[in-house]
């Protein structure tokens, strides 16, 4: 087990932590999934990921088809994916990944919580060298055999496999996703999530009272509608 282990069991996000602010995350994700490609889930492996991610924090099925159904429309909002980069207080860096139909509203947002904080937004790519990209699913795990299990799928681009609490945790490229995915699905694997990850390469160790400041900026942020993911490199 090694670094994506250990990040994940070290990070304390707030990704799911309010279930409207979740269902609203994965709306804005199908929307931009079908707008991307198609609303059939059989031929958009994007929208069949965000899918399963749905079920997994028990958004109604109704929730699901309603959100690709506005997505067809021409009155929906047209989102863009757009990645901040910033330093909060004791310059821990910090990644915030939005869906936003408004650029100028989420950027002067985004700006207020960083100065009000004692931080800076900083210019696009000033931070992003610090995290490196991962897609990551979990699979239930059914008595599985993680050692035999990785060596089958290396051949997919798999890089590390892991079990944690009861399922099964596997870390590899981006651009292996779409690879990965399908090898699971062909083996019938129940997928639990699927999604992509920003893991720090360094982290660094702050005091409870420092870390308390940078918690109400993460707060703040998680508490944006635009904002759909954050990460940061605090231990």
């Amino acid at each position: 087990m090694g670094r994506a282990f250990e990040y994940r069991k070290a990070r304390k996000m707030k990704r799911w932590g309010q279930m409207a602010k979740s269902f609203t995350k994965i709306g804005r994700e199908i929307v931009m999934a079908v707008k991307a490609g198609s609303a059939d889930p059989t031929t958009n492996s994007k929208l069949r990921a965000i899918i399963q991610n749905a079920k997994a924090i028990n958004m109604p099925k109704e929730n699901v088809e309603k959100a690709i159904k506005r997505a067809t429309s021409k009155d929906e909002a047209d989102y863009k994916e757009i990645v901040y980069e910033g330093r909060g207080p004791h310059k821990i860096a910090i990644i915030v990944e939005c869906a936003t139909d408004n650029h100028n509203r989420t950027v002067a947002n985004l700006r207020s919580y960083f100065t009000r904080s004692g931080g800076t937004l900083e210019v696009s790519g000033a931070l992003d060298f610090l995290f490196e990209r991962k897609c990551h699913f979990r699979i239930e795990d059914t008595g599985i055999n993680v050692e035999e299990f990785e060596l089958e799928m290396i051949d997919f681009g798999v890089e590390e496999v892991f079990a944690d609490e009861g399922e099964v945790a596997i870390y590899a490229a981006p651009n292996d996703f779409g690879s990965i995915q399908k090898a699971l699905e062909d083996r019938k694997f129940n997928i639990l999530k699927a999604e992509f990850e920003r893991i720090p390469q360094e982290t660094k160790e702050l005091t409870p009272e420092q870390e308390e400041e940078l918690q109400k900026l993460l707060d703040k942020l998680d508490e944006d509608e635009d904002v759909q993911n954050v990460y940061h490199n605090m231990r």
